[in-house]
């Protein structure tokens, strides 16, 4: 009966032990709560969710000022503020890119009916100057309208995108009319921005490489390392080139203007009218009859004939006659030999 009290004494310690051990356990846990921002003290739950925003802010003057609940405020400059997105790497890393302005390429093709080429070149010059473009190309050429010199010019802008509508209003200003008019634009935005996370896909890519070619342990695996860092290395360089490119194109917008004379009006020239003269027609004189003259005629076509034929009987005879004469022997010889006939038995 002793020994069984004692066994219930202990195992009651043995269980407020246990309790006090529990007790302690729980009470050690602190909630962990992120420093920095929040280093008030916390305070109790509220049993319902607040309504509204959960920080409110306040313009200051060149900064904004977020006041946290419950923390002292501070300021946050407004370029810290710019809008960013998370994408996702090759190696499953997030990264964030800052998201950037939209870029559009600009352009524009102009046809103006002037007075003077000359006076538009020399002001296109000047809005140039003004908008703090440039001259990317530029043509002129002459062309010939009845006896009319015409002077044409045809110049290619190269003007800064804020400044691509002032640009054009100016440029309509010098014209007498307007001929055709066409304007177009490429958001290049998604591209660039496709870049971006590109070329730091690949410049991850590029420290991981160099990473290997410094634990390489022989000569092969480093240079097979370095041609895949080399190749990795040009394709960076080819995105940058592209991104280049693009933020160049979106910066600077590329106007086109023709300009054309106007053309004279042609007053017409009264033509002449040839009064018709006449001319006497000369009378014909009568030929006098000359006996003498037309006996020499006839002799010598006489002459002439008999010459000819003589010259033909020699031709015949020094040269005809020789190159046929064996061909005919020829013939003949053959003729005489198969028109014998035999002669008959007993005849």
């Amino acid at each position: 009966m002793k020994s069984r009290s004692v066994l219930f004494t202990l195992s009651i310690l043995a269980a407020m032990v246990i309790l006090a051990g529990c007790g302690g356990a729980m009470s050690t846990e602190v909630p962990v709560v992120a420093t920095g921002f929040f280093d008030a003290p916390m305070e109790p739950a509220a049993t319902e969710a607040p309504v509204g925003p959960l920080f409110e802010s306040k313009e200051v003057e060149g900064a904004e000022e977020v006041p946290l609940p419950g923390a002292d405020s501070f300021v946050v400059p407004a370029s810290t503020m710019a809008p960013a997105f998370e994408i996702s790497n090759q190696a499953g890393e997030n990264v964030i890119v800052q998201n950037t302005n939209r870029k559009i390429i600009k352009n524009a093709d102009v046809r103006l009916l002037v007075r003077d080429t000359d006076v538009a070149i020399d002001r296109t010059t000047q809005i140039i100057g003004d908008l703090g473009g440039y001259i990317i190309s530029s043509r002129v050429w002459y062309q010939d309208y009845f006896g009319n010199n015409l002077k044409y010019a045809t110049m290619t802008l190269g003007i800064p995108v804020d400044q691509f509508e002032r640009a054009l209003t100016r440029l309509r200003e010098l014209a007498v009319r307007v001929l055709d008019e066409n304007a177009s634009g490429e958001d290049v935005t998604d591209q660039y921005v496709d870049l971006q996370s590109e070329l730091q896909n690949l410049e991850a890519t590029r420290a991981r490489i160099q990473e290997f070619l410094k634990d390489a342990k022989t000569v092969d695996e480093a240079l097979r390392i370095n041609q895949e860092l080399a190749n990795i290395e040009s394709q960076i360089e080819q995105i940058k080139g592209r991104m280049n490119y693009l933020a160049d194109r979106a910066a600077f917008s590329t106007i086109t203007v023709n300009f054309e004379p106007e053309l004279p009006i042609l007053t017409p020239t009264p033509t002449p009218t040839i009064t018709p003269t006449f001319t006497p027609r000369p009378t014909s004189t009568p030929i006098p009859w000359k006996p003498g003259e037309t006996f020499t005629e006839a002799k010598n076509t006489v002459v002439s004939a008999y010459q000819g034929i003589i010259n033909f009987l020699i031709w015949l005879v020094v040269v005809i006659i020789p190159i046929l004469l064996p061909f005919a022997l020829i013939l003949w010889a053959g003729w005489k030999l198969f028109s014998r006939r035999p002669k008959t038995p007993g005849a």
